[in-house]
């Protein structure tokens, strides 16, 4: 089984929700982004799975992966 990620998102109200992917229901509602990713990037990091953050317009701004990444970076050598 697949673990599930967590996104931020924006709510109707101006409030940002912090949700586990698949659920309808948010994790936790905070009154601004910044909080918002402070939050989900701690749930990422403790069950190793990906934070993905979205804009005010409901886009994929930023992604950050905490787990098993198929796709690390890698490191340059001059």
């Amino acid at each position: 089984m697949s673990k599930k990620n967590y996104h931020v998102v924006p709510n109707s109200n101006g409030d940002w929700r912090v949700i586990k992917e698949g659920n309808e229901k948010a994790t936790r509602t905070f009154q601004t982004q910044k909080e918002a990713i402070s939050f989900g990037r701690e749930k990422a990091k403790l069950y190793e799975t990906e934070l993905v953050i979205h804009g005010k317009d409901g886009k994929i701004r930023d992604k950050d992966s905490y787990g098993n990444d198929p796709f690390p970076p890698k490191d340059y050598v001059n």
